[in-house]
């Protein structure tokens, strides 16, 4: 089969761009696959591309030339924001190729896209024709424009009912369709599938339980890193903080004024293995609805259980004394009596926790199970489209 992905890039590479990639590797193993993408840009070029998001006629014709010279069977879209924008989905819909779109986050019902702002939960566009409250916060960046724009772009879209061509959408999780069912999108439910994304395995030797905690991620407002830490200074747990972010200054003060936190910055993915693989677990503070955080699959991956908050999709990825427990974000007590109930668990349990955390990894987020489910909806839509 030959497969075309087109993907937007963001400023700085991020955890779609990681999927992407991942996927589009494996599939280079059984399948031809091109890729065609862009790329947002600061400065002036950057504004002009943010003009052009709703209408952009000069990606449709590189698009489009792209499509005749490669002759695809399908065309897999992940990221359009916003170089790229949508219009060039009308125009492969009267090329006959049949179209795929994985959403990885909300944008198409919000221009927040993580229906997250100023510190809470931001659901008033998932009922609105127009994202008007939205643009009020300024749920973009803290920009009316960039909210208003982004907005208008997808609502424009939605009249014009360009997302009525595409062929299947690949949600990450039930939680996310349920989202997108109560929502003003407007496609049929019939249209969208659950598939997951997935990490490579890695082998670490000797993983030996040790007595710390571990947080790999973003350091930025909806992730709870802060909340997290102010609670965490109340125990006497150690916890191993990993990434980079805006937050970043703030987490290494509250590092530097407690002995059980310590600042990692950023490290080497062989290096988070090691740590996730050694760590009690792996904690995951996040105050707004996730994706599908790879930090969860990772930890599942090395057999390390997860202490997550009790949010959207995190609820659905781990099982309380299963895979882990799940916490309040917005209660420091809780925080505390989470940490306090897992450092009293046994060793055998904390061991069998991590062989069922492994089991959930091999069935649900391993590689050859989720390239498996990638290629079995292409050849569905690839049928559909012939008949």
């Amino acid at each position: 089969m030959r497969i075309l992905i087109i993907h937007n890039q963001y400023q700085h590479i991020g955890g779609e761009d990681f999927v992407m990639s991942q996927e589009m590797e494996a599939l280079r193993k059984n399948h031809e696959v091109d890729l065609y993408t862009v790329r947002n840009v600061k400065g002036w070029k950057g504004y002009l591309q943010y003009l052009q998001y709703p209408m952009n006629w000069p990606q449709v014709k590189l698009l489009k030339a792209k499509i005749e010279e490669f002759k695809p069977d399908i065309i897999h879209i992940h990221n359009m924001h916003y170089a790229l924008g949508p219009l060039f989905i009308l125009h492969i819909k009267k090329m006959g190729i049949p179209m795929l779109m994985t959403l990885h986050n909300f944008r198409l019902i919000c221009p927040s896209a993580t229906l997250f702002d100023k510190g809470n939960i931001f659901l008033d566009s998932i009922k609105q024709d127009f994202p008007w409250n939205a643009v009020k916060k300024k749920a973009l960046e803290n920009s009316y424009f960039k909210t208003f724009w982004t907005g208008f772009t997808y609502w424009i879209h939605r009249k014009r009912g360009t997302f009525q061509h595409i062929d299947r959408f690949i949600v990450l999780s039930e939680f996310a369709k349920g989202i997108f069912s109560r929502s003003k999108f407007g496609v049929s439910m019939e249209k969208f599938v659950v598939k997951p994304n997935f990490v490579k395995e890695e082998f670490v030797e000797d993983p030996v339980e040790g007595d710390y905690f571990v947080y790999v991620g973003r350091l930025s407002e909806e992730k709870g890193i802060v909340p997290l830490l102010h609670a965490w200074r109340a125990t006497n747990h150690k916890i191993k903080i990993f990434g980079t972010g805006p937050l970043q200054h703030e987490v290494e003060q509250i590092a530097a004024g407690s002995p059980h936190i310590q600042y990692m910055g950023f490290q080497n993915k062989q290096t988070l293995s090691k740590q996730i693989a050694h760590a009690s677990a792996v904690v995951v503070p996040s105050i707004c609805y996730e994706s599908m955080p790879l930090s969860v699959l990772e930890a599942y991956a090395l057999k390390t259980p997860v202490l997550a908050s009790n949010i959207g999709i995190l609820s659905e990825m781990v099982v309380p004394l299963h895979t882990g427990l799940l916490f309040d974000p917005h209660n420091h007590i809780d925080v505390v009596q989470k940490l306090n109930e897992w450092t009293s668990l046994t060793k055998e349990k904390k061991v069998a926790m991590g062989e069922h955390c492994y089991h959930e990894y091999v069935k649900k987020y391993s590689q050859p199970v989720v390239m498996d489910q990638l290629e079995q909806i292409y050849a569905e839509v690839a049928l559909r489209k012939e008949k």
